[in-house]
C-alpha cells in the first residue's frame, strides 16, 4: 500500500482506457468520467475534467444551489475548449466579483427550466419546420435545429454550438455537451464594454501585459491569479474559484469533497497547483483519480498540498535557510514536502523528489496563504 498512490498516478491512462469503454446506466461518459444518472447536474459535471471552467463559473455565479435543485432542467454544457474559443480576457473578465450578474445570466442561457431529450428536440424542430426557439432561464433565447444526427444551437449573435455528447441523464433532468459558449446579445456588447472601461480591452490581455506568472497586484497588495484579484478577506475556496487557471484543482476539490475543510477556520498554507501542472501528469491520471472509487487517493494528493499553519513565503525562506538550505514539512495528509531554494526560487519537493517552483507567493486568505506551483505535489 506505501506506494499506490504513486503507481495509480504512473498508471493513470491504462485505467482510463479501460474506464472510458464503461457507461453508467447507459449514460455516456463526459470529461472521462462515468455520469450517474441518479446524481443531480452538480454532482455530475464537477467530475469532468472537460468541464472545469464550466463548474468554476457557476459557483462564482452562485447557481450551485440552484442546478442542483428538483428542477428539471435542461444544460447546454460548454467545454472548456468552448470557452477558450471566446475573445481573450473574456472568461476571466466574467469571473471578477464586480460582473457577477452578467455571468450568472450567461450561464443562465444554457439552461432550459424543462427536461428536453435530443428526440423531443428534433420532433419539436420538425414541428416547426426546421427552427424551434428555445427560450432560456437567461435573457436569452436560442434556435434549435438539426442535420443528420446532430443538433445544433444559435444564439443571438450568430453563433453555432453542436451538441457533441446528447442524452446524458441526470436526477434533475439532462445534459446536452455544446462545443461553443451562447451569449445573449446584451451580454456581447456587455462584455466588450466591461473590458473596455477597466482598461483591458483585447490589446491589454495578451500574455505580456499580464506576465507569464500574473504577477499584477490586486486590491490589498495580494497578487492577481489566473486574471482575477485575490481578495484577502475571503476564504481559500470563495478565492480559488474565480482563477482560470485552478479550474480543474477545484473541480478535484470539490470531487474530493474537501471544499467544507478549506472553507474552515484553518489557518492553511496550500501550494496550489495550476491546470498546467496537472497537464503534466500521464494522459488519463486526473480523470483517473476524479473517478468516485479514487476519492480516497484523490484527497491523499490534493491534501498533500496543504499545511497546517499560515507561512509566508518569506517564513519558508527563512526556514529554509536556517535548516542548510532545505526544510521539512508536514502536510495535512501526513506526507511530507521539503522547501528548497536554488538560484533565489523557491521549489516544494515531493517524497518523490519531484520539484515544483512557487510561481507565485503569498496570496494572502482569510483563513490562511495559498502560494501557486508549477507542478503537482505527488505524495508516495
Amino acid at each position: 500500500m506505501k506506494f499506490m498512490t504513486k503507481k495509480l498516478l504512473m498508471s493513470g491512462a491504462a485505467i482510463f482506457a479501460m474506464a472510458g469503454i464503461a457507461t453508467a446506466q447507459d449514460n455516456p461518459m463526459v470529461g472521462g468520467a462515468a455520469m450517474l444518472a441518479e446524481r443531480n447536474i452538480v454532482e455530475n459535471a464537477v467530475n469532468s475534467a472537460d468541464h472545469t471552467t464550466l463548474v468554476a463559473a457557476v459557483k462564482a455565479a452562485g447557481l450551485v444551489e440552484t442546478l442542483q435543485g428538483e428542477g428539471p432542467f435542461t444544460v447546454f454544457a460548454p467545454t472548456n475548449a468552448a470557452f477558450d474559443k471566446l475573445p481573450d480576457g473574456t472568461v476571466e473578465t466574467l469571473l471578477m466579483e464586480e460582473n457577477r450578474d452578467q455571468l450568472a445570466d450567461v450561464l443562465k442561457c444554457h439552461v432550459v427550466g424543462a427536461e428536453a431529450m435530443s428526440g423531443a428536440i428534433v420532433g419539436m424542430v420538425d414541428d416547426d419546420g426546421g427552427a424551434h426557439p428555445v427560450p432560456t432561464l437567461g435573457s436569452c433565447t436560442l434556435t434549435a435545429t438539426y442535420e443528420g444526427d446532430t443538433i445544433m444551437l444559435e444564439d443571438e449573435n450568430g453563433t453555432m454550438a453542436t451538441v457533441t455528447i446528447a442524452d446524458v441523464k441526470q436526477s434533475n433532468g439532462v445534459i446536452h455537451v455544446i462545443d461553443a459558449v451562447m451569449t445573449p446579445a446584451a451580454s456581447a456588447e456587455g462584455m466588450q464594454g466591461s473590458m473596455e472601461s477597466d482598461g483591458m480591452g483585447s490589446d491589454d490581455m495578451g500574455s505580456d501585459d499580464m506576465g507569464s506568472d500574473d504577477m499584477a497586484m490586486a486590491e490589498g497588495d495580494n497578487p492577481m491569479v489566473g486574471g482575477a484579484p485575490m481578495l484577502a478577506e475571503r476564504n481559500i475556496i470563495e478565492n480559488a474559484v474565480n482563477s482560470a487557471d485552478h479550474t480543474t484543482l477545484v473541480a478535484a476539490v470539490n470531487a474530493a469533497g474537501l471544499v467544507e475543510t478549506l472553507q474552515g477556520e484553518g489557518p492553511f498554507t496550500v501550494f496550489a497547483p495550476t491546470n498546467a501542472a496537472f497537464d503534466k501528469l500521464p494522459d488519463g491520471t486526473v480523470e483517473t483519480l476524479l473517478m468516485d472509487e479514487n476519492k480516497d487517493q484523490l484527497t491523499k494528493v490534493l491534501t498533500a498540498h496543504v499545511v497546517a499553519g499560515d507561512l509566508s513565503g518569506a517564513e519558508l525562506m527563512e526556514r529554509t535557510r536556517a535548516n542548510g538550505g532545505r526544510y521539512n514539512m508536514q502536510t495535512v495528509s501526513g506526507d511530507a514536502i521539503t522547501a528548497d531554494l536554488a538560484g533565489g526560487k523557491l521549489y516544494i519537493i515531493d517524497e518523490s523528489g519531484d520539484a515544483a517552483e512557487v510561481t507565485i507567493a503569498d496570496v494572502d486568505q482569510s483563513n490562511g496563504v495559498i502560494h501557486v506551483v508549477d507542478s503537482v505535489l505527488v505524495p508516495r
